[in-house]
Parts: structure tokens; sequence; C-alpha cells
């Protein structure tokens, strides 16, 4: 898979798979195109070339013959579904509260009724340890907690596959662990992760298999603690000297 912005280009071949319940890291510098990567396999970015599935459907694209062709925004909003994102910013919704943001979307997109969302919304804030922040709004809320909600939110709406773009890098230290020990458990519970990260810990911990990436190409890529511990290329050692 390749994508271009312009003449740029960003990601320049990339070709992974994923396992079904697996927790897939990524690791990189800055401008490696990590975030990039994570954007196209929901198709808030679109690809430049190659192709993108999960669960065996192509993303954003339907296949006639030997030509792929672009969805219609609603078709691809119906494959998005199943897709959870949360985002290094947490994105939530200020005028709603906590419990609104979750029931949003299951009601407008999957067209729950509202009572079942709302028993399902409390049903998440309390798996996520804020059962009694349920009508506290996000300038109510720590950015930890904020988080958490942004991941309930996504859960809500079944997802086969979360994707995670460096989502504790905005919160203060001592918030990352609760958001961690809520992704610990999701791993624990078999959901599919890709994941990423710059919490090296929770990566060899957690981490099922584990990508470095730089200027665009996969430079490495292993079991966590092999990457981590035993790195092979002088650009994934030299990463993780600044980092480890």
């Amino acid at each position: 898979m390749r994508k271009s912005f312009g003449l740029v280009e960003v990601l320049k071949g990339i070709d992974l798979e994923v396992k079904q319940g697996e927790v897939f890291c990524l690791i990189g510098p800055s401008g490696s195109g990590k975030s990039t990567f994570l954007r196209c396999i929901n198709h808030l970015e679109k690809v430049s070339s190659g192709r993108l599935s999960v669960a065996g459907e192509l993303v954003g694209y339907q296949q006639r013959g030997d030509r792929l062709y672009e969805l219609k925004e609603r078709e691809v909003a119906r494959k998005r579904r199943d897709i959870g994102m949360v985002f290094q910013r947490f994105n939530l919704f200020p005028h709603m509260t906590a419990l609104e943001n979750i029931v949003e979307a299951p009601v407008q997109v999957k067209g729950v009724s509202k009572a079942a969302a709302r028993e399902r919304a409390r049903e998440l804030l309390a798996r996520v340890g804020l059962a009694d922040k349920a009508a506290n709004y996000p300038s109510q809320l720590s950015g930890g907690q904020q988080q958490r909600v942004a991941i309930a939110r996504a859960l809500a709406m079944d997802p086969k596959l979360m994707l995670f773009d460096e989502p504790t890098s905005a919160l203060d230290p001592e918030l990352v662990g609760d958001v961690l020990d809520v992704m610990r458990g999701l791993a624990e519970e078999g959901m599919t992760m890709v994941v990423v990260t710059h919490e090296m810990g929770f990566a060899r911990e957690v981490g099922d298999a584990l990508v470095f990436m730089d200027d665009g190409v996969v430079v490495e890529s292993g079991h966590p603690r092999d990457v981590l511990t035993d790195p092979q290329h002088d650009r994934t050692k030299a990463f993780l000297s600044k980092v480890l």
C-alpha cells in the first residue's frame, strides 16, 4: 500500500498482516507514516495505490474485475462501523455528557434504541472505570478520563478492529496507567488492536507483534520483546537508544 500527499510519498509500500485477536504495535519517529497508515485503515485517508482489507472486505473500495472503485461515503461509513478508532486528542463532543457521547453513534448510525444504547453505555462506562461520570461533560473530566470515555465510545459500535493513535501521548504521566489498563483488558478479551504508541513497556508486555517504521517504510518487525531487546537494523537501534 502506498499513500502520497501531492508529490510527497508518505507511505512507500507497506505490506503487513494483522491476525485476528492480535495486538499489533507500531513504533517509530514522528513523521514516519504511522498515523497516516492508521487513518488509511478506516479510509479517513484514501490510499494512493495498493489495497487494504479488514475481515476479508476491502475498506473504501469495491473490486469489479481487476479494477477498484471507490465506494460512496454512505457505504464507506457503513463499513467503517466495524472499525473503532481512538485518537490522540480524545475528540469528544464538548456539548454532550460522557453518556451522551457514547450513545450518539449507536443510535444515529446503527439505529439502536435510545434505551438500549443508554444501558450499553452505562455498562461500558463501568468497564472503563467511569461508572460515576456518566453525567459529566468532557470539560469536567481529566485527560485520562476523557480518553477512557473515547475508548468506551468506540466499543459501543461493537467493532471487529480497534485502532489507537498514540492514545496516551497527550496525557499527564500519572494518567497514562489507567488508559493502558483498559487497553490491556481489551487485549485479554481478544480484541484485535493496531496501536501506534511510544509506550514501549505496553508494547513489550501486551503486544503480539511490533513494527518499527521510518520514512514511510517498515524497517523491522517481529515479536515485541525480540525487536526491543535485540534489534537487527541500525536505524532501529538508533531509535530505541533514545526512547528506552
